[in-house]
């Protein structure tokens, strides 16, 4: 059970330690999504289960660098034929190929630091986890794992990326959207059994650390802190932990959702809020989600509002950052496929809006405690 601050309660399990500085999605980049077409800076050719094509090169210092990270795979794969580079920059290797008769993705940990072997760690988890509890979503297999050296080999899941940014640019497909609330409701509702799955946030933690930085106010601070005791002794929710549409894939055979280092127990309604935080262009869809969420009662109200406020901070600090590095950095890496400038600054004002919006919103439901 989560300590007092925590507010939630789920199958007992020991808290994970959170890494200074750390937290979830620092770097929207790092995600398996990617390795199945996501992100407008790292497209393959198609995110399908069939055949696919390209070289790598093997030349240079990356060369030098790819060669161990395949040399890592075939130990715990040795029949994995790599074809095609995916991504082979920043915290992680993602390599599409072959296992047989069967397409693959193997994923290689660079950065060794603890913040991110302990995602990869989860990631790893989380798909062990499923091989004898499935959960009610279509989920990639997994072929071959080596936690100690942070490497992955999973199926290549066939489908297309709901999107193809963190933040969409356009609005999706309704139909898009509601296969997203169907899956994400889906994961929600399941309850896998006791001590599978750990809590990889602390709400009492998270927000006293964004007030440290900054990021809410006094007010803010008081106000969470209230919803959060009355929310004590809530059942955690199983979720996804990432719940933006490009970790979704579609297909005929149905959705899959994909990149699962940050799944466990949450206050109700966390997925709900990440993909109401990356829906801006989609007012439509939002108050789908909205309404979803509060249809249980003002409990769940309130818990959807406190992971609303703190899915918006961060993202707003991640994006500040980047900024930030633009302005030092002649062409810096977007994150999560963005553009990099105007589109980074437009996104940032409506990052705001939106927490302005969330702010009120909780103000109004504290004052009806």
């Amino acid at each position: 059970m989560y300590a007092a601050s925590s507010s939630v309660s789920a199958p007992p399990r020991p808290l994970r330690p959170q890494h200074a500085g750390g937290g979830p999605y620092l770097d929207p980049s790092h995600a398996v999504g990617a390795a199945f077409g996501g992100g407008r800076a790292r497209r393959s050719p198609g995110p399908g289960g069939g055949q696919v094509s390209g070289r790598i090169d093997l030349s240079g210092p990356q060369g030098a660098q790819l060669r161990a990270v395949i040399a890592a795979v075939h130990r715990i794969c040795p029949e994995f034929n790599p074809v095609q580079l995916l991504r082979g920059s920043g915290r992680s290797v993602l390599l599409v190929g072959s296992t047989g008769r069967t397409t693959a993705v193997a994923k290689c940990l660079l950065d060794h630091s603890p913040s991110w072997a302990e995602r990869f760690h989860q990631e790893i988890a989380t798909y062990r986890a499923f091989v004898r509890h499935r959960p009610p979503v279509r989920v990639p297999r997994l072929i071959a794992a080596d936690p100690e050296n942070c490497a992955l080999v999973i199926e290549r899941m066939p489908g297309r990326p709901a999107a193809a940014q963190r933040h969409p640019t356009e609005t999706p497909p309704r139909a898009d959207v509601r296969a997203a609330l169907g899956a994400i409701c889906r994961v929600n509702l399941w309850r896998p059994p006791a001590g599978l799955f750990d809590m990889p946030l602390d709400y009492g933690q998270r927000i006293a650390r964004f007030h440290e930085l900054g990021l809410l106010t006094d007010r803010d601070l008081g106000d969470l802190q209230k919803l959060l005791r009355g929310l004590a002794h809530v059942q955690g929710q199983f979720c996804h932990g990432d719940a933006q549409l490009s970790n979704l894939l579609l297909s005929p055979a149905g959705p899959v959702l994909v990149d699962w280092d940050q799944a466990g127990w949450y206050l109700p309604g966390y997925d709900l809020a990440t993909l109401w935080t990356m829906l801006g262009d989609a007012p439509v869809a939002r108050r789908q989600i909205s309404q979803h969420a509060q249809a249980a009662g003002p409990i769940h109200r309130d818990a959807f509002l406190v992971n609303l406020m703190l899915v918006l901070t961060r993202e707003i600090r991640t994006y500040e950052t980047a900024v930030q590095r633009a302005l030092h950095e002649p062409a810096p890496a977007a994150p999560g496929g963005a553009d990099s400038g105007e589109e980074q600054r437009l996104l940032l004002r409506r990052l705001h809006d939106d927490c302005a919006l969330a702010r009120r919103a909780v103000r109004a439901a504290v004052g009806t405690r």
